[in-house]
């Protein structure tokens, strides 16, 4: 599955695998070296740590290049503010609890509440998408069905 981020985040994300590859994966290899050094390998618990890190290494390592290859790059530039896409800004009240919040869609990767910013693969996020200022959005939640009502859309 893509998901879709702003060029920051995609060059966050390239800066951090560069990282992982360049300085945490030859100092995971020193470090099973040095803890080989230190004698017998099956009652080594420093080799074993060392080996384990390494391989969680590798797991992020891999699980970060694929997310990097399926990721697509949205510019705000082009953003249709007509309707809730991914990236805009809205503007909704709760129509329970009469609250309004300001919420951006985003990616999963760029996901953060206390930002303002949920996934578009969230519920709230998928119930927004598509809508339009004034429509009425219906969001399963736990408790029920929550409904919100667009009042704004923008960059």
């Amino acid at each position: 599955m893509s998901d879709y981020v702003t060029q920051e985040t995609f060059d966050k994300m390239r800066e951090e695998l560069h990282r992982m590859k360049s300085i945490d994966r030859p100092a995971s290899s020193r470090a099973i070296g040095e803890a080989r050094e230190k004698g017998d390998l099956k009652e080594n618990a420093e080799y074993d740590a060392a080996k384990e890190a390494q391989g969680m290494l590798e797991a992020k390592i891999k699980q970060l290049e694929g997310v990097i290859s399926n990721a697509k790059i949205v510019d705000p530039g082009t953003l249709d503010t007509s309707k809730v896409t991914i990236l805009t800004k809205v503007t909704i009240t709760n129509l329970a609890t009469k609250k309004t919040m300001v919420y951006q869609i985003v990616g999963e990767k760029e996901a953060d509440l206390k930002l303002g910013k949920i996934s578009a693969s969230s519920p709230i996020g998928k119930g927004l998408l598509g809508k339009v200022v004034g429509e009425v959005a219906e969001v399963q939640a736990p408790n029920g069905i929550a409904k919100f009502r667009i009042e704004n859309i923008t960059i």
